[in-house]
Protein backbone atom coordinates (compact mmCIF):
# COMPACT_ATOMS: atom_id res chain seq x y z
CA UNK A 1 0.00 0.00 0.00
CA UNK A 2 1.27 3.37 -1.04
CA UNK A 3 2.13 5.57 2.47
CA UNK A 4 2.01 9.12 3.22
CA UNK A 5 5.23 9.65 2.41
CA UNK A 6 5.20 8.35 -1.30
CA UNK A 7 1.76 10.39 -1.61
CA UNK A 8 3.97 13.44 -0.43
CA UNK A 9 6.46 12.85 -2.90
CA UNK A 10 4.07 12.75 -5.64
CA UNK A 11 2.15 15.65 -4.98
CA UNK A 12 5.28 17.18 -4.33
CA UNK A 13 6.38 15.99 -7.68
CA UNK A 14 2.89 17.23 -9.27
CA UNK A 15 2.88 20.60 -8.06
CA UNK A 16 6.43 20.95 -9.70
CA UNK A 17 5.73 20.10 -12.87
CA UNK A 18 2.71 22.15 -12.87
CA UNK A 19 5.03 25.16 -11.38
CA UNK A 20 7.34 24.29 -14.56
CA UNK A 21 4.10 24.46 -17.14
CA UNK A 22 2.94 27.58 -15.81
CA UNK A 23 6.54 29.20 -15.60
CA UNK A 24 7.19 27.99 -19.37
CA UNK A 25 4.24 28.50 -20.71
CA UNK A 26 4.39 31.90 -22.68
CA UNK A 27 7.66 30.37 -24.01
CA UNK A 28 6.46 27.23 -24.85
CA UNK A 29 5.75 28.12 -28.79
CA UNK A 30 9.41 29.80 -29.26
CA UNK A 31 10.97 26.72 -27.55
CA UNK A 32 9.06 24.35 -29.65
CA UNK A 33 9.68 26.22 -32.84
CA UNK A 34 13.33 26.75 -32.11
CA UNK A 35 13.42 22.52 -31.66
CA UNK A 36 11.82 21.74 -34.65
CA UNK A 37 14.16 24.35 -36.22
CA UNK A 38 16.83 22.81 -34.90
CA UNK A 39 16.20 19.30 -35.71
CA UNK A 40 15.40 20.15 -39.19
CA UNK A 41 19.12 21.66 -39.65
CA UNK A 42 20.71 19.49 -37.71
CA UNK A 43 22.77 17.94 -40.77
CA UNK A 44 23.86 21.54 -41.42
CA UNK A 45 25.21 21.85 -37.96
CA UNK A 46 26.70 18.95 -38.09
CA UNK A 47 28.84 19.78 -41.45
CA UNK A 48 29.39 23.44 -39.44
CA UNK A 49 30.55 21.16 -36.49
CA UNK A 50 32.46 18.95 -37.95
CA UNK A 51 34.95 21.68 -40.28
CA UNK A 52 35.27 23.91 -37.15
CA UNK A 53 36.89 20.80 -35.17
CA UNK A 54 33.84 19.79 -33.31
CA UNK A 55 33.67 23.01 -31.17
CA UNK A 56 30.38 23.07 -30.22
CA UNK A 57 30.20 26.31 -28.95
CA UNK A 58 31.64 28.05 -32.70
CA UNK A 59 28.90 25.76 -34.11
CA UNK A 60 26.23 27.23 -32.42
CA UNK A 61 27.28 30.86 -32.83
CA UNK A 62 27.13 30.02 -37.07
CA UNK A 63 24.43 28.45 -36.96
CA UNK A 64 22.45 31.33 -34.72
CA UNK A 65 24.46 33.95 -37.46
CA UNK A 66 22.44 31.95 -40.06
CA UNK A 67 19.37 32.01 -39.05
CA UNK A 68 19.08 35.56 -37.92
CA UNK A 69 20.49 36.35 -41.76
CA UNK A 70 17.39 33.68 -43.02
CA UNK A 71 14.58 34.85 -40.65
CA UNK A 72 15.12 37.86 -38.73
CA UNK A 73 16.19 39.89 -41.41
CA UNK A 74 13.05 39.33 -43.55
CA UNK A 75 10.82 39.54 -40.60
CA UNK A 76 11.90 42.87 -39.70
CA UNK A 77 11.98 44.29 -43.44
CA UNK A 78 8.63 42.88 -43.44
CA UNK A 79 7.11 44.63 -39.95
CA UNK A 80 8.77 48.05 -40.47
CA UNK A 81 7.30 48.27 -43.88
CA UNK A 82 3.39 46.68 -43.17
CA UNK A 83 2.49 49.94 -41.09
CA UNK A 84 3.66 52.16 -44.44
CA UNK A 85 2.06 49.55 -46.77
CA UNK A 86 -1.25 49.93 -44.74
CA UNK A 87 -1.79 53.39 -44.79
CA UNK A 88 -0.95 53.33 -48.66
CA UNK A 89 -3.57 50.39 -48.97
CA UNK A 90 -6.40 52.60 -47.41
CA UNK A 91 -5.48 55.72 -49.88
CA UNK A 92 -5.42 53.75 -52.66
CA UNK A 93 -8.81 52.43 -51.94
CA UNK A 94 -10.18 55.58 -51.15
CA UNK A 95 -9.37 56.71 -54.48
CA UNK A 96 -10.45 54.02 -56.07
CA UNK A 97 -13.96 54.70 -54.84
CA UNK A 98 -13.52 58.46 -55.46
CA UNK A 99 -12.77 57.68 -59.23
CA UNK A 100 -15.73 54.95 -59.85
CA UNK A 101 -19.01 56.55 -62.30
CA UNK A 102 -21.56 57.84 -60.45
CA UNK A 103 -23.78 55.21 -62.15
CA UNK A 104 -23.61 51.39 -61.17
CA UNK A 105 -22.80 49.39 -64.82
CA UNK A 106 -25.24 47.29 -66.33
CA UNK A 107 -24.15 44.11 -64.84
CA UNK A 108 -24.57 45.33 -61.13
CA UNK A 109 -28.16 45.39 -61.27
CA UNK A 110 -28.67 42.36 -63.10
CA UNK A 111 -27.24 40.00 -59.98
CA UNK A 112 -30.02 38.26 -58.77
CA UNK A 113 -31.67 39.19 -55.76
CA UNK A 114 -29.63 42.37 -54.26
CA UNK A 115 -28.83 43.76 -58.03
CA UNK A 116 -31.28 46.69 -57.67
CA UNK A 117 -30.03 47.90 -54.13
CA UNK A 118 -26.56 46.93 -54.68
CA UNK A 119 -27.28 49.32 -57.92
CA UNK A 120 -29.32 52.36 -55.76
CA UNK A 121 -26.96 52.59 -53.13
CA UNK A 122 -23.75 52.59 -55.60
CA UNK A 123 -25.70 55.78 -57.13
CA UNK A 124 -26.69 57.13 -53.72
CA UNK A 125 -23.28 56.90 -52.53
CA UNK A 126 -21.26 58.31 -55.41
CA UNK A 127 -23.50 61.16 -56.46
CA UNK A 128 -23.77 62.56 -52.63
CA UNK A 129 -20.15 63.67 -51.63
CA UNK A 130 -21.30 62.91 -47.92
CA UNK A 131 -22.69 59.72 -48.40
CA UNK A 132 -19.85 58.68 -49.85
CA UNK A 133 -17.57 60.31 -47.31
CA UNK A 134 -19.78 58.65 -44.71
CA UNK A 135 -19.50 55.21 -46.54
CA UNK A 136 -15.79 55.53 -46.77
CA UNK A 137 -15.73 55.98 -42.80
CA UNK A 138 -17.62 53.12 -42.30
CA UNK A 139 -15.42 50.73 -43.72
CA UNK A 140 -12.43 52.44 -43.34
CA UNK A 141 -12.77 52.04 -39.31
CA UNK A 142 -12.93 48.13 -39.50
CA UNK A 143 -10.59 47.86 -42.37
CA UNK A 144 -8.17 49.92 -40.37
CA UNK A 145 -8.27 48.06 -36.82
CA UNK A 146 -7.82 44.61 -39.02
CA UNK A 147 -4.33 45.97 -40.89
CA UNK A 148 -3.47 47.39 -36.93
CA UNK A 149 -3.85 43.74 -35.46
CA UNK A 150 -2.02 42.54 -38.53
CA UNK A 151 0.78 44.73 -38.05
CA UNK A 152 0.96 43.89 -34.26
CA UNK A 153 0.45 40.03 -35.71
CA UNK A 154 4.08 40.83 -37.39
CA UNK A 155 5.62 42.14 -34.71
CA UNK A 156 4.70 39.98 -32.34
CA UNK A 157 5.97 36.83 -34.59
CA UNK A 158 9.33 38.76 -35.08
CA UNK A 159 9.96 38.88 -31.66
CA UNK A 160 9.13 35.19 -30.91
CA UNK A 161 11.22 34.48 -34.11
CA UNK A 162 14.15 36.11 -32.26
CA UNK A 163 13.76 34.71 -28.82
CA UNK A 164 13.51 31.46 -31.41
CA UNK A 165 16.51 32.13 -32.71
CA UNK A 166 18.07 32.77 -29.17
CA UNK A 167 16.74 29.43 -27.65
CA UNK A 168 18.19 27.52 -30.41
CA UNK A 169 21.59 28.49 -29.99
CA UNK A 170 21.63 26.37 -26.46
CA UNK A 171 20.15 23.32 -28.54
CA UNK A 172 22.81 23.59 -31.19
CA UNK A 173 25.66 23.42 -28.70
CA UNK A 174 23.69 20.96 -26.24
CA UNK A 175 21.62 18.89 -28.58
CA UNK A 176 23.65 15.69 -28.58
CA UNK A 177 23.53 15.47 -25.25
CA UNK A 178 19.51 16.44 -25.24
CA UNK A 179 18.88 14.31 -27.42
CA UNK A 180 20.56 11.22 -25.75
CA UNK A 181 18.86 11.96 -22.75
CA UNK A 182 15.18 12.25 -24.13
CA UNK A 183 16.09 8.68 -25.73
CA UNK A 184 16.94 7.01 -22.49
CA UNK A 185 13.55 8.81 -21.13
CA UNK A 186 11.41 7.53 -24.00
CA UNK A 187 13.35 3.91 -23.95
CA UNK A 188 12.32 3.61 -20.28
CA UNK A 189 8.78 4.60 -20.61
CA UNK A 190 7.90 3.41 -24.05
CA UNK A 191 10.25 0.62 -24.74
CA UNK A 192 10.81 -0.49 -28.78
CA UNK A 193 7.50 1.20 -29.49
CA UNK A 194 8.51 4.48 -27.75
CA UNK A 195 11.76 4.64 -29.70
CA UNK A 196 10.08 3.99 -32.84
CA UNK A 197 7.43 6.39 -32.38
CA UNK A 198 9.89 8.96 -31.53
CA UNK A 199 12.17 8.08 -34.50
CA UNK A 200 8.38 8.70 -36.93
CA UNK A 201 8.14 11.48 -35.03
CA UNK A 202 11.22 12.97 -35.88
CA UNK A 203 11.18 12.31 -39.60
CA UNK A 204 7.76 13.90 -40.21
CA UNK A 205 8.67 16.96 -38.56
CA UNK A 206 11.90 17.24 -41.02
CA UNK A 207 9.55 16.27 -43.92
CA UNK A 208 6.69 18.70 -42.94
CA UNK A 209 9.38 21.91 -42.42
CA UNK A 210 11.07 20.68 -45.53
CA UNK A 211 7.95 20.73 -47.43
CA UNK A 212 6.43 24.04 -46.10
CA UNK A 213 9.62 26.25 -45.97
CA UNK A 214 11.08 24.71 -49.49
CA UNK A 215 7.89 25.57 -50.90
CA UNK A 216 7.21 28.91 -49.39
CA UNK A 217 11.13 30.10 -50.66
CA UNK A 218 10.20 28.38 -54.04
CA UNK A 219 6.69 30.50 -54.19
CA UNK A 220 8.48 33.51 -52.87
CA UNK A 221 11.43 33.20 -55.55
CA UNK A 222 8.91 32.90 -58.78
CA UNK A 223 6.57 35.98 -57.27
CA UNK A 224 9.42 38.14 -56.93
CA UNK A 225 10.60 37.79 -60.38
CA UNK A 226 6.92 38.17 -61.24
CA UNK A 227 5.98 41.18 -59.37
CA UNK A 228 9.10 42.81 -60.31
CA UNK A 229 8.69 42.13 -64.04
CA UNK A 230 5.46 43.26 -63.75
CA UNK A 231 5.98 46.66 -62.03
CA UNK A 232 3.60 45.84 -58.91
CA UNK A 233 4.62 48.19 -55.93
CA UNK A 234 7.02 46.95 -53.42
CA UNK A 235 7.79 43.45 -54.92
CA UNK A 236 10.17 42.79 -52.09
CA UNK A 237 7.34 43.47 -49.59
CA UNK A 238 5.03 41.43 -51.83
CA UNK A 239 7.10 38.55 -52.27
CA UNK A 240 7.76 38.03 -48.61
CA UNK A 241 3.96 38.27 -47.50
CA UNK A 242 3.68 35.62 -50.42
CA UNK A 243 6.24 33.36 -48.39
CA UNK A 244 4.69 33.88 -44.95
CA UNK A 245 0.84 33.04 -46.98
CA UNK A 246 2.15 29.95 -48.70
CA UNK A 247 0.97 27.83 -45.86
CA UNK A 248 -2.61 28.47 -46.77
CA UNK A 249 -3.33 27.19 -50.08
CA UNK A 250 -5.48 30.35 -51.02
CA UNK A 251 -2.56 32.74 -49.16
CA UNK A 252 -0.39 33.19 -52.30
CA UNK A 253 -3.04 33.84 -54.80
CA UNK A 254 -4.77 36.60 -52.58
CA UNK A 255 -1.29 38.36 -52.58
CA UNK A 256 -0.50 38.10 -56.89
CA UNK A 257 -3.97 38.69 -57.10
CA UNK A 258 -4.20 41.76 -55.29
CA UNK A 259 -1.46 43.24 -57.25
CA UNK A 260 -2.86 42.30 -60.83
CA UNK A 261 -6.10 44.05 -59.40
CA UNK A 262 -3.41 47.07 -58.45
CA UNK A 263 -2.09 47.32 -61.87
CA UNK A 264 -5.42 47.10 -63.48
CA UNK A 265 -6.67 50.16 -61.79
CA UNK A 266 -3.69 52.30 -62.43
CA UNK A 267 -3.84 51.77 -66.09
CA UNK A 268 -2.02 48.75 -66.96
CA UNK A 269 -4.41 46.29 -67.98
CA UNK A 270 -1.65 44.40 -70.04
CA UNK A 271 0.71 43.62 -66.78
CA UNK A 272 -2.30 42.82 -65.24
CA UNK A 273 -3.07 40.08 -67.23
CA UNK A 274 0.53 38.96 -67.22
CA UNK A 275 0.36 38.42 -63.66
CA UNK A 276 -2.69 36.64 -63.20
CA UNK A 277 -1.74 34.10 -65.53
CA UNK A 278 1.54 34.02 -64.03
CA UNK A 279 0.15 33.46 -60.95
CA UNK A 280 -2.14 30.90 -61.57
CA UNK A 281 0.31 28.91 -63.91
CA UNK A 282 4.00 29.51 -61.89
CA UNK A 283 3.52 30.67 -58.17
CA UNK A 284 0.69 28.87 -57.50
CA UNK A 285 1.28 25.56 -59.59
CA UNK A 286 4.74 25.52 -57.42
CA UNK A 287 2.55 24.42 -54.61
CA UNK A 288 1.60 21.61 -56.97
CA UNK A 289 4.91 20.12 -57.88
CA UNK A 290 7.17 21.02 -54.74
CA UNK A 291 5.72 20.28 -51.96
CA UNK A 292 4.63 16.64 -52.92
CA UNK A 293 8.56 15.98 -53.89
CA UNK A 294 9.24 17.63 -50.40
CA UNK A 295 7.06 16.13 -48.27
CA UNK A 296 7.11 12.10 -48.09
CA UNK A 297 3.41 10.86 -48.44
CA UNK A 298 3.16 9.83 -44.69
CA UNK A 299 3.34 13.33 -43.88
CA UNK A 300 0.92 14.99 -46.01
CA UNK A 301 -1.80 16.73 -44.22
CA UNK A 302 -5.13 16.83 -46.07
CA UNK A 303 -6.15 20.47 -46.83
CA UNK A 304 -8.72 20.91 -43.59
CA UNK A 305 -5.96 19.76 -41.09
CA UNK A 306 -3.68 22.31 -42.90
CA UNK A 307 -5.90 24.86 -42.97
CA UNK A 308 -7.08 24.05 -39.08
CA UNK A 309 -3.06 24.01 -38.43
CA UNK A 310 -2.43 27.30 -39.34
CA UNK A 311 -5.57 28.94 -37.83
CA UNK A 312 -5.09 26.87 -34.84
CA UNK A 313 -1.60 27.34 -34.41
CA UNK A 314 -1.84 31.28 -34.94
CA UNK A 315 -4.33 31.23 -32.36
CA UNK A 316 -2.08 29.30 -30.05
CA UNK A 317 1.17 30.31 -30.40
CA UNK A 318 1.04 33.37 -32.60
CA UNK A 319 2.52 33.88 -35.39
CA UNK A 320 5.28 31.12 -35.61
CA UNK A 321 1.92 28.98 -35.44
CA UNK A 322 1.42 28.92 -38.82
CA UNK A 323 4.34 27.00 -39.21
CA UNK A 324 4.06 25.05 -35.73
CA UNK A 325 0.41 24.26 -36.01
CA UNK A 326 0.84 21.85 -39.46
CA UNK A 327 3.62 20.46 -38.38
CA UNK A 328 2.69 19.65 -34.93
CA UNK A 329 -0.83 18.08 -36.14
CA UNK A 330 0.89 16.47 -39.07
CA UNK A 331 3.27 14.29 -36.16
CA UNK A 332 0.20 13.42 -34.36
CA UNK A 333 -1.73 12.28 -37.50
CA UNK A 334 1.39 10.50 -38.44
CA UNK A 335 1.40 8.67 -35.01
CA UNK A 336 -1.63 7.80 -34.48
CA UNK A 337 -1.78 6.17 -38.30
CA UNK A 338 0.95 4.27 -37.09
CA UNK A 339 -0.31 2.91 -33.72
CA UNK A 340 -3.80 2.07 -35.98
CA UNK A 341 -1.54 -0.03 -38.00
CA UNK A 342 0.27 -1.27 -35.70
CA UNK A 343 -3.46 -2.97 -33.71
CA UNK A 344 -4.73 -3.84 -36.57
CA UNK A 345 -1.43 -6.10 -37.65
CA UNK A 346 -1.28 -7.64 -33.95
CA UNK A 347 -5.50 -8.08 -34.06
CA UNK A 348 -4.65 -9.94 -37.48
CA UNK A 349 -1.54 -12.16 -35.99
CA UNK A 350 -4.02 -12.67 -33.20
CA UNK A 351 -6.71 -14.10 -35.33
CA UNK A 352 -4.18 -15.80 -37.73
CA UNK A 353 -2.93 -17.51 -34.25
CA UNK A 354 -6.77 -18.40 -33.10
CA UNK A 355 -7.45 -19.87 -36.20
Amino acid sequence: MINTNQIARIALIALLIIGCVFVLHAFMAAVLFAAVLCMFSWPLYHRIWLQLGKRDALAAVIMTLFLLLALILPMAYLAVHLTDSATLLLNEARLLLQSLPSHAPPWVASIPVIGTQLADAWQSALVSNEALMRMTHQYAVPLRSYLLRAVQLVMSGFMQLLLAVFISFFFYRDGARMAHAVKVMVRRLGGALGEEMLQLSCMTAKGVMLGIFGTALAQSTVALFGFWSAGAPMPLLLAMATFFLSVVPVGPPLVWGGAALWLFSHGEPGWAIFLGFYGLLVISSVDNVIKPILISHSSHLPMLLVVLGVLGGALAFGFIGIFLGPTLLAVGLTLLSHWVALQNKHADNVDIASS
